[in-house]
């Protein structure tokens, strides 16, 4: 799947059934050797639209549960 393919999928969370943001407006960890993304970098605080500074959510690849066509499941432990 390419990067172009993913921008613009709503990310929601399926325990708390909350959308966290939307993929272009997040950043991406990417493993400078493999080219692979290891995290979502999603800001938690938003205001009309513009980040404010506060803490983000980092949801590691491997809590993504299913890419649709519109959204990306994501199912982070409570402990995280």
């Amino acid at each position: 799947m390419r990067l172009s393919e993913l921008s613009g999928k709503e990310i929601v969370d399926v325990k708390r059934a909350e959308r966290l943001g939307v993929l272009g407006q997040t950043d991406l960890e990417i493993n400078e050797t493999t080219g692979q993304i290891q995290a979502l970098l999603i800001p938690s605080i938003k205001w009309f639209g513009f980040r404010k500074e506060g803490k983000e959510i980092k949801v590691p690849w491997n809590h993504i549960k299913k890419i649709g066509p519109e959204m990306i499941i994501i199912d982070v432990p409570e402990e995280e």
